[in-house]
């Protein structure tokens, strides 16, 4: 299948520089940076610096090198924040929204580290 990519959305503006961010941390491959409206006490998006809409678009056409990348990354996010039960946190939650049915909201794949607090339920059961 055959993404379309949008070069203006929100997060391509942040990678070129266009707009500023809180980074929490820079690779090779990936940004993480604090989201602006926090949904919890600890709330990152981690974004490859590559042109993919959502998981499937990079988990099928990213390198092997930006997979490793993105994924390390997303775990030195938790390490950093404290977040990671490995590191002394209490746990967080990962968060990838894509296509209507999941309400993305910026078409670039982005993955929210979310914690600090507990979350509760991720859905409620349909009625």
């Amino acid at each position: 299948m055959a993404y379309a990519y949008d070069d203006t959305n929100i997060f391509a503006r942040i990678l070129r520089g266009e707009i500023p961010n809180k980074t929490v941390l820079e690779t090779e491959h990936t940004l993480a940076f604090l989201d602006i409206g926090p949904q919890a006490p600890v709330h990152v998006l981690v974004i490859p610096k590559g042109k993919y809409v959502n998981f499937d678009h990079f988990a099928t056409d990213a390198s092997a090198d930006e997979i490793a990348d993105f994924t390390r990354a997303a775990g030195e996010v938790c390490r950093i924040t404290g977040v990671g039960p490995g590191e002394g946190g209490a746990g967080y939650r990962t968060i990838s929204n894509a296509g209507a049915h999941g309400v993305q909201e910026v078409p670039h794949y982005h993955l929210h580290i979310l914690g600090g607090r507990v979350l509760g339920r991720m859905l409620a059961k349909p009625d």
